[in-house]
């Protein structure tokens, strides 16, 4: 975890050195608009993956029953 923050410093910092405002980014209509689509992207991936999961723990219930908790 504190690894991933100086990573995130560092990144902030080298997008400062080249006079990158993040804000600018995040609030301009393009930069808005690729925020949505990524979330999206991730919301829809984080549903296939957790709906495999539920697939794949009922097979796994049905194929041995005795170890349910």
């Amino acid at each position: 975890m504190v690894r991933l923050i100086i990573i995130l410093a560092v990144l902030i910092l080298a997008l400062s050195f080249f006079g990158i405002s993040i804000r600018a980014i995040v609030e301009s209509p393009t930069g808005h608009d690729n925020f949505t689509f990524m979330w999206e992207l991730v919301k829809t991936g984080w549903h296939i993956i957790q709906s495999w999961f539920v697939v794949l723990s009922a097979t796994l219930h049905s194929i041995f029953p005795k170890m349910q908790a």
